[in-house]
């Protein structure tokens, strides 16, 4: 797996109830870049309501699970132990948004160098994912990042300042990354006003 996301490919199933995996290496690839992240005004005012708790790496494969709780997902049962294998490992990470002792949304992701791998989230209430990737961004910036492969581009990404960039560009960035080092649980989770105001300040 890891030898894999070093050369720039990734492992996806065709369907929930496929036995194997395939990987891939799209021709154009989708990536944050971690100081143009869109923060609108409407997403700024929930953040800073504060009804919600940050969490890292308290329930990763819960936030798995759920992210692979939608009528079509990529997400098979080995591929979830493989990412179970690799957070034991220290190579995979949730970021998780929690509402009234419960969790409200979360994202997940592989990690190598400096390079932070996104494979998916979700968003059990309205705009928990997006609380989440903001705070997620902000986390990579602290932590010492320098890539977020979003894999592929969608709308959704997009008007949060993700962008797609051509597959040899792609790989020079991902060959600087893994020259790195960034330490994931390191940075200790901000208070809204601060969170905003750096991310506001660089973006």
């Amino acid at each position: 797996m890891l030898s894999g996301y070093a050369q720039g490919i990734f492992p996806m199933a065709e369907a929930r109830d496929a036995a194997g995996l395939h990987w891939l290496d799209p021709r154009r690839r989708g990536i944050f870049p971690l100081d143009n992240f869109h923060i609108s005004r409407s997403l700024a005012r929930e953040v800073r309501r504060a009804n919600y708790t940050i969490r890292t790496d308290t329930a990763f494969s819960e936030v798995v699970h759920l992210c692979a709780a939608r009528p079509e997902t990529w997400i098979n049962a080995p591929l979830a132990a493989l990412y179970d294998r690799l957070h034991a490992m220290g190579h995979a990470h949730s970021l998780e948004v929690w509402q009234e002792g419960g969790l409200a949304g979360g994202v997940f992701g592989v990690t190598l160098g400096a390079a932070f791998f996104g494979e998916s989230m979700f968003s059990a209430r309205t705009n928990a994912s997006k609380i989440a990737l903001v705070y997620l961004v902000d986390r990579l910036r602290q932590a010492g990042f320098t890539l977020f492969d979003t894999q592929f581009l969608t709308p959704h990404l997009a008007s949060l300042g993700a962008t797609e960039i051509p597959r040899a560009t792609y790989r020079a960035l991902l060959a600087r990354a893994l020259t790195r080092r960034a330490d994931f649980a390191a940075p200790a989770v901000p208070d809204p006003h601060s969170l905003l105001q750096r991310m506001t300040q660089t973006s």
